[in-house]
């Protein structure tokens, strides 16, 4: 038994097939979502990477203490003594230097690109120097494995080449952008459309440019013989908002879906789950909990809120969950039920689910009551988390898992 989890920062779900995008080619992406069980509802619980890391490392939530998570046995740790070799391949000095990446066996740092340029080729791209170190390392490991990648991917530089961006550039468009640096920054009320468009188109590209690294990695594998019995997980620590609610890059850190709702794709080793869907919500200590059960960890440590996801995959039920919770920058709060989605800032948001995808459409002030209670819930959950666990929460009202008739 075998794992890759391959963590692509700022992935915009919105952008691949498999989550309806219509416009731009990810053919590898779209062939792995076949071979694969999708969750639609993915989210993550915070934007920023160590309490992020916590859940996928130690299964606590990111409203919990770092006390605690220190305390708990790490994943490279658990999958050590079941066996494995662990590796951590990144190019993130905050992933490298989380508390619990010294547990891995191995640790290869690479170095982001410092004044990134567009590359004259596919093989100049960090993305693709990412993925040609992780297939070396592949070539020389002996299984079993967890080879754990966290690449900066399309938030470090948009250095795909032209052609990459230009394939979605039409006669009329605004020229898109001759550099490789990712925006970051809030847009004007009344901002130019064609600034985005171009924007858009450029992340497009890098988009294409991944698919096609994904694509290379996956005809290794089946080269070399350990596609079949390896687990494949593809996932984003966060996505990049790229226009909705005037944000363009991370800006503000704003907990909308763009940057909180994430691609979450588990290829099982004999096709189980394989091209099967779930809207259950779910969350980065559900990941740990997840790769503890499909190895078989004898006693794996309770998380206090994580699951495991096999039994979905096995269609035998599991992950019944009514909420999940969200932290973010400035004091920002958030959760998310089947029917709605609460972002508690300065002022609260709610937005109807799942048909409010993107949050366009704010009906906090006609529905108070709502509010009130998602307010109230959020509450319950961190103080649940902070004393270690969720499981003794009461069940949310009707009306706040589906929804107002």
């Amino acid at each position: 038994m075998n794992a890759i989890c391959l963590v692509i920062d700022r992935l915009h779900a919105g952008f691949l097939g498999a989550y309806g995008n219509s416009w731009i080619s990810t053919p590898a992406f779209d062939r792995l979502a076949c071979e694969s069980f999708v969750f639609d509802q993915a989210l993550i619980d915070s934007p920023n990477l160590a309490p992020l890391y916590r859940g996928y490392w130690q299964g606590c939530h990111a409203m919990g203490p770092a006390e605690a998570a220190e305390r708990r046995p790490s994943l490279a740790e658990a999958l050590d003594d079941a066996g494995a070799h662990t590796a951590l391949l990144t190019d993130e000095r905050l992933v490298a230097e989380h508390a619990a990446a010294v547990d891995f066996d191995e640790l290869i740092e690479l170095d982001p690109p410092w004044e990134p340029q567009p590359a004259g080729d596919l093989e100049s791209t960090h993305l693709a120097k990412c993925f040609a170190e992780a297939v070396s390392w592949l070539g020389r490991a002996e299984g079993p494995f967890l080879l754990w990648c966290h690449f900066g991917g399309l938030g470090t530089a948009w250095d795909a080449p032209a052609e990459f961006r230009g394939r979605y550039w039409e006669e009329g468009d605004p020229e898109p952008p001759e550099g490789a640096e990712v925006p970051d920054r809030l847009l004007a009320e009344d901002y130019d459309p064609d600034e985005l468009l171009a924007a858009v188109q450029a992340y497009a590209g890098q988009v294409t440019l991944l698919d096609t690294c994904l694509g290379a990695l996956d005809e290794d594998l089946a080269e070399t013989g350990l596609k079949p019995q390896t687990l494949l997980v593809v996932t984003s620590p966060r996505g990049l908002p790229l226009g909705e609610h005037r944000r363009l890059g991370h800006a503000d850190g704003a907990l909308y879906g763009e940057l909180v709702q994430v691609p979450l794709l588990i290829r099982m080793p004999g096709g189980l789950g394989a091209a099967a869907r779930s809207q259950s919500l779910v969350g980065p200590a559900d990941l740990w909990a997840t790769l503890l059960d499909v190895w078989g960890t004898v006693d794996p440590p309770a998380s206090p809120t994580g699951q495991s996801l096999v039994p979905l995959v096995r269609e035998q039920g599991g992950l019944a969950r009514d909420r999940v919770c969200l932290v973010g920058e400035r004091g920002q709060r958030a959760i998310r039920t089947p029917a709605w989605y609460l972002r508690k800032a300065a002022e609260a948001e709610l937005f109807a689910k799942p048909d409010d995808r993107w949050e366009v459409n704010d009906v906090a002030d006609r529905c108070m009551e709502v509010v009130e209670c998602l307010e109230d819930a959020i509450e319950q959950y961190a103080q649940a988390v902070q004393s270690g666990s969720t499981a003794e929460l009461p069940p949310l009202d009707d009306v706040l898992r589906e929804g107002l008739e």
